[in-house]
């Protein structure tokens, strides 16, 4: 017979992967964590003796619970003050996350898989992250294998025209260095040679005080903006290089020991593509201790 506790050890192994479908579906911990929960109890309440497979079975609770979320969030986010991006984790503390496959964990990864549909989102994530086969992901979003082949195949165009070929860790973190020293000095030459024509400043604060809530495009509106927060945002700061999303970063915790700003480079060989500041508290509590 089936016991209460044989349930909750099959979800306690399951439940990395659980949190890893859900946070690349949502781009969120803590919707991610909401929907684990409500996994559980819909685990618990059901009928498990004719469950064949508990992993695809929870598997598929979790991916229809964040389609679900994902199509409220959106219109959640259209009263969010200011642009708006992922939830940053810290990877280094939760290595379970990454553990599968590091494809749609990226920091401004996750920000380009915004551009898909709740449904294309769910079978790309399945399929690269996870590697489950089409069969099984038709089954999961509830269409034909074809149509699930389909999704995964238009993601992938529509992922492709965003992205850059990526550089190596090592060069990463040299290049936010590099940016640091330019941006700490409010050095104008040497920020514009860091930056690609594309380049754009992203703040996610949700209306707290400091934060951008307009986007900055190019590099002579981008260059300037980082150089003029440069003589009251530095001074004094103290600059920890941290892990997001299995990549490096910056944060810079706020004077008043509450807040700060966490700062993460998309970059490529042809430099800086994306400078994106998380300022909402709410998403700094990984990093703000």
């Amino acid at each position: 017979m089936d016991s209460l506790e044989n349930a909750a050890s099959v979800f306690t192994e399951l439940r990395p992967r659980l949190f890893g479908i859900a946070y690349r579906m949502l781009g969120s911990a803590a919707e991610a964590e909401d929907v684990v929960q409500d996994v559980w109890l819909r685990w618990q309440g059901a009928d498990r003796s004719a469950v064949q497979s508990p992993s695809a079975f929870l598997a598929t609770i979790a991916t229809r619970l964040s389609i679900n979320v994902a199509r409220s969030a959106r219109a959640r986010r259209e009263s969010y003050i200011g642009p708006w991006l992922p939830e940053p984790i810290d990877t280094s503390a939760d290595p379970t996350l990454g553990a599968e496959r590091g494809e749609a964990l990226e920091f401004a990864f996750l920000l380009l898989l915004e551009r898909l549909s709740p449904t294309e989102r769910a079978a790309y994530v399945l399929r690269e992250a996870f590697v489950y086969p089409y069969e099984q992901i038709a089954e999961i979003i509830q269409v034909s294998a074809a149509n699930a082949r389909q999704l995964v195949s238009r993601a992938r165009k529509h992922l492709a025209a965003g992205r850059h070929e990526p550089i190596d860790r090592t060069e990463h973190r040299r290049l936010l260095e590099t940016f640091l020293d330019a941006a700490q000095s409010g050095d104008v030459v040497a920020l514009e040679h860091l930056f690609a024509e594309d380049v754009v400043s992203v703040t996610d604060g949700n209306g707290v005080r400091g934060a951008a809530r307009l986007v900055m495009h190019g590099i002579p509106r981008v260059t300037k903006f980082v150089a003029s927060f440069a003589p009251r945002f530095w001074p004094g700061a103290t600059v920890t290089f941290v892990e997001v999303n299995g990549g490096p970063a910056v944060f810079v915790p706020a004077r008043e020991k509450t807040g700060g700003a966490l700062l993460v480079l998309d970059a490529s060989r042809d430099g800086i593509h994306q400078l994106l500041w998380i300022m909402n508290p709410d998403k700094l509590a990984g990093y703000a201790t």
